[in-house]
């Protein structure tokens, strides 16, 4: 109708899916990526989780932790499941998909890969640790979820520049996959793995610190952009 608009630059937009009851993330699933760590390409999707409570919203600050002094980026294509479903079936799996948005799997490698045991949970799920945004696309206003430009930088420097037409295990297969161990529920994000170009395994390696700026943009699906604090 037009009425009861709100001027964008007094609102705080939120994270399109604020409490899920899952996120779950996948690791090494970008073939560029496998080559940048000197890995093998998996032959069976790596799985692990983040806590609801690490979601915050497209432009939200990520608290730098205390506790880490090895904050990384990860730009992310997420999934959002918008029908239960429990072994479902690849050629089944995107009727179970509602869309998509873009995503940052912040990680504190230190945690992360060597300490709490080299387990990957703690390393992942701090509080800030899931910018969402900026806003929940459609699976039919997608052209081809499985080629789009995916691209992450920090300061106005290009970090990572892909394309989802890398990722070795496709959205469907994920869904699949995911569905032979928990039941998934509308709401449910899937982080479905990041590109190369993480600071990580920069040589020498880059680190997030307080005060920079952190852009995850993915084609057709918009961009977030958050500040470290």
């Amino acid at each position: 109708s037009g009425r009861h608009r709100v001027p964008r630059g007094t609102a705080q937009l939120l994270s399109p899916v604020g409490d899920p009851e899952k996120v779950i993330c996948v690791g090494l699933n970008y073939r560029d990526h496998c080559l940048e760590q000197d890995v093998k390409v998996p032959k069976e999707p790596i799985i692990f989780s983040k806590f609801p409570s690490a979601i915050v919203g497209p432009f939200d600050d990520i608290v730098h932790p205390q506790d880490s002094n090895e904050v990384d980026w990860e730009v992310e294509l997420a999934a959002v499941i918008g029908k239960k479903g429990r072994h479902i079936e690849e050629s089944a799996a995107l009727d179970h998909v509602v869309g998509f948005t873009v995503a940052n799997d912040v990680s504190a490698r230190d945690w992360q890969m060597r300490r709490n045991g080299r387990q990957w949970l703690l390393g992942k799920t701090f509080d800030t640790f899931c910018p969402l945004g900026p806003a929940l696309v459609t699976k039919e206003a997608v052209t081809d979820v499985h080629n789009l430009r995916i691209r992450c930088s920090v300061n106005g420097r290009a970090m990572q520049d892909s394309s989802t037409s890398q990722l070795i295990f496709s959205v469907p297969k994920l869904v699949a996959w995911v569905s032979r161990f928990v039941t998934l529920v509308p709401g449910d994000i899937l982080l479905t793995g990041t590109p190369p170009g993480v600071g990580v395994f920069r040589k020498p390696p880059v680190f997030l610190k307080p005060g920079d700026e952190v852009e995850c943009e993915i084609e057709e699906l918009g961009t977030i952009r958050n500040k470290v604090v």
